[in-house]
């Protein structure tokens, strides 16, 4: 009995019902699974032992006469309870951490993207980190550790996919979350320690930072650890005077023992290997190269094992668009920052708003020599976005009202340099160059920014505005939508490779 047969037959017998996804199909337990779409949703179909069926939730469509042979065929939701059932049959199915290997993270604010992402992968040399998300973007959309990961799983099998994949519990704050993300399967983890970085530490006087820093209980151990110290990296020198250790200990002091809370937590809980990541790019300031090797002898000194490290590099990195500044400065305070991170580990650098940072991809695969992570998020968000311009004006022109109305509350959290003033009146342009401004920066980050307001806004009736209209296009134009996520996800991958 052979799997395209299996498909044939169902093929011939609810041609009219249902499509196939042809890639999904598998063999496990005498039995064959796979995934199907009506003009509605998607359902899992389970061919074969009635045993193994009948775990399934979902509804039993019939019987199938294949080689003489009768088999029973359900037709199994989506859900929670389904999948973990596949993955007891189907092991690859869970997460894995990737380690040192070059990894790239496309977070999926709408949970339907993955499919589109792995076609992005196909024939690279990058770990795909394919559930990725972090506890900010899941309260502004609504969703959970547990559908993200999930969402991304069933992507994986609408494709066939088997290789493995990382699931991210990204940009977390508290215990609470990391317990939480540990339950539901997550394989990496980044903490972000920044509610407790002294951000403003420039703005202080020298009295005011000496009295913050005599105030510090291990003080006089790190002034033994650090002070007068040099360190060589590549053909430059950095040291640790009395005022540069006093400010990077001001600076990240607390942060770090964040850092190690969280890890002795995640050691103590979570059973199997995991990538610990640690985010300390969000400040208004760059890190320096002594401040990275602070950080990163300090982390060790406590027994913190991680993989990676997001920093705050030169130049302005804003959401959704390219990187602005001097490339070439860039690259060169790049390269002490990789020889720092692969003679003091090795772990990977990690670039945190990644999207459509093409500019520096060369140049950061070239001088961390592969030892890098990248993240992205609301690119994907915005493809989708670009076929719902293309395909259903209409919508379109209804979320752009919206975001625009939005835009100056949603953009509080954000370091962008957005001129609303530059947007073209959106009411004038034809339908046909609607598709465009998702290419130019302030209409791109006024979608992206705006992205939660849209996909949780509620009528007086508790009715969503935009967010089923939005599904409900996506699925329609599924084979557009795949395309233009999976084109743009290849182009920054290209560019890594």
């Amino acid at each position: 009995m052979s799997k395209e047969s299996v498909l044939q037959i169902f093929s011939e017998r609810y041609k009219n019902k249902y499509r196939v996804y042809p890639d999904s199909l598998k063999e496990g337990k005498n039995s064959f699974f796979f995934m199907v779409r009506n003009d509605k949703s998607k359902y899992l179909i389970i061919v074969g032992n009635s045993d193994i069926s009948g775990k399934f939730e979902g509804e039993f469509l019939g019987k199938l006469t294949l080689n003489k042979k009768t088999l029973s065929v359900k037709m199994a939701y989506l859900n929670h309870r389904n999948l973990s059932l596949l993955q007891e049959i189907f092991p690859y199915l869970y997460p894995s951490p990737a380690g040192l290997k070059k990894s790239f993270g496309t977070g999926d604010r709408l949970g339907i993207a993955t499919p589109a992402h792995i076609q992005a992968f196909k024939d690279k040399d990058i770990f795909p980190v394919l559930a990725q998300q972090s506890a900010r973007e899941n309260a502004r959309t609504g969703r959970t550790w547990q559908q993200v990961l999930d969402e991304a799983i069933w992507g994986c099998f609408e494709t066939g996919y088997e290789g493995k994949f990382g699931a991210d519990a990204d940009h977390v704050k508290k215990i609470e979350d990391l317990s939480k993300a540990v339950d539901c399967g997550y394989t990496m983890f980044t903490i972000d320690p920044s509610d407790f970085v002294k951000d403003d530490i420039q703005q202080l006087s020298e009295r005011e930072k000496d009295e913050i820093y005599n105030r510090i209980s291990e003080k006089d151990k790190l002034e033994k650890l650090y002070l007068d110290k040099t360190y060589t990296v590549g053909r430059k020198k950095f040291h640790f005077d009395a005022r540069s250790l006093r400010d990077i200990v001001i600076t990240y002091f607390k942060a770090l023992q964040h850092v190690v809370k969280c890890y002795g937590f995640l050691k103590d809980y979570k059973k199997g290997g995991f990538d610990f990541e640690i985010s300390i790019d969000e400040t208004s300031f760059a890190t320096s190269p002594l401040a990275h090797i602070f950080i990163t002898e300090e982390l060790h000194r406590r027994g913190v094992n991680f993989q990676n490290l997001a920093l705050r590099f030169i130049g302005d990195w804003q959401k959704g668009i390219d990187y602005i500044g001097n490339v070439d400065e860039f690259a060169g305070e790049l390269s002490y920052h990789a020889i720092i991170a692969k003679n003091f580990g090795p772990y990977k650098l990690s670039l945190h708003s990644g999207s459509d940072k093409f500019s520096v991809y060369p140049a950061f695969a070239e001088k961390t020599q592969d030892l890098f992570h990248i993240k992205t998020a609301g690119t994907s968000w915005l493809e989708a976005v670009r076929v719902i311009a293309e395909k259903d004006p209409h919508l379109y022109r209804q979320i752009h009202h919206f975001a625009l109305g939005n835009f100056e509350k949603d953009r509080a959290s954000y370091h962008v340099t957005t001129d609303l003033s530059r947007i073209p009146e959106v009411d004038r342009l034809p339908d046909d160059e609607l598709k465009g401004l998702l290419d130019q920066p302030d209409s791109r980050q006024l979608i992206h920014i705006t992205y939660g307001s849209i996909l949780t806004a509620k009528d007086k009736k508790g009715n969503f505005l935009f967010r089923n209209q939005i599904y409900k296009a996506l699925f329609k134009y599924e084979d557009d939508h795949y395309k233009n996520v999976s084109s743009h996800i290849k182009k920054h991958l290209n560019l890594l490779a």
